[in-house]
């Protein structure tokens, strides 16, 4: 964590290299274009190492994933001067991965219901350090102009939602408890993988048409700010009541690196917050720089995650 009297030397560095690198954080290379999850540059000057080990941060390219774990990213680097590199992977990956130790931390674990398969697999091989967003929920989604209210209603129409259910990549939680649900709610509708981008974008287009569809959602997400949706009852809580969304990280990180583990532990986000940065990223920014520039705007609480 850097000390006031060092934060204020970096803000004098930032202000001498103008406006642009202000929004960049410590940075003054922008986030390089190519495959999520890059290595990124150091903090401090372009290609400059910092000596310390570089922290790998796995996530699913989720909205509230890729918001949350990007705002950590750059906490991480920029205020801690550590390398780091995000790194995009499918969910039983992300898990396996921090149970082997060659990654460092996620900020995407939803609990009890959504991962439980994966942390009954890897629970005993990794660290939860606590809630980093509560009120978490999943399940299944129609826009509100679809005149019904409940998952057991969905076969009396399965011909107005084209006899399928949109999903996003295969492997995630929700869409295991999708097949579940469509197991024990007898639906006959098929499951569709694809991804977050591609259900929102048939989502979109539905919407524009005054289309029915049904999608795998979830909040937080910026799609519930930009369309009037709603969440489709589910009686035999196959998807569970709220969640929590946990941050996981791997065995003896306390211990290699100490400052990352205190500011997991208070690493914490209200919805507006999260919402803020979902929001930035859906309408074209680049992640890391979206991140950035919610910190810059809210630098007292980012102070309270490094006590």
């Amino acid at each position: 964590m850097l000390k006031k009297s060092k934060k204020a030397a970096v803000v004098v560095l930032v202000v001498l290299f103008g406006l642009g690198l202000m929004l960049a954080g410590c940075t003054p290379a922008a986030e390089p274009e190519g495959t999520p999850g890059e290595a990124l540059e150091s903090p401090g000057e372009a290609g400059e190492s910092t000596g310390k080990e570089t922290i790998k941060i796995g996530y699913v390219m989720w909205a509230c994933a890729e918001a949350s774990t990007h705002i950590a990213q750059a906490v991480v680097m920029d205020y801690l001067g550590y390398d780091a590199e995000a790194i995009a992977l499918e969910v039983g990956g992300m898990y396996s991965g921090i149970a082997d130790g060659d990654l460092d931390f996620q900020t995407t674990a939803w609990l009890p219901v959504t991962h439980k398969e994966y942390m009954d697999t890897f629970g005993d091989q990794v660290v939860d350090y606590g809630i980093l967003y509560e009120e978490a929920r999943i399940g299944l989604v129609v826009p509100s102009y679809v005149d019904i209210n409940s998952i057991e209603e969905l076969n009396e129409h399965a011909d107005k939602f084209g006899g399928r259910i949109t999903g996003i990549d295969g492997g995630a939680g929700i869409m295991m408890a999708t097949e579940k649900a469509i197991d024990e709610y007898g639906l006959e509708l098929e499951l569709l993988e694809s991804s977050d981008m591609a259900m929102t974008a048939a989502l979109a287009d539905a919407i524009s048409e005054e289309e029915w569809i049904v999608v795998t959602g979830w909040t937080p997400h910026w799609k519930f700010a930009r369309y009037d949706l709603k969440f489709l009852e589910d009686p035999k809580k196959i998807y569970g009541d709220v969640e929590t969304i946990n941050i996981i990280a791997r065995q003896g990180l306390d211990e290699d690196a100490p400052e990352v583990a205190r500011f997991l532990e208070n690493f914490y986000l209200e919805p507006e917050q999260l919402g803020a940065v979902i929001g930035a990223i859906a309408d074209g920014e680049e992640p890391l720089e979206a991140a950035r520039q919610w910190i810059a705007d809210n630098e007292d609480i980012v102070e309270g995650w490094l006590q």
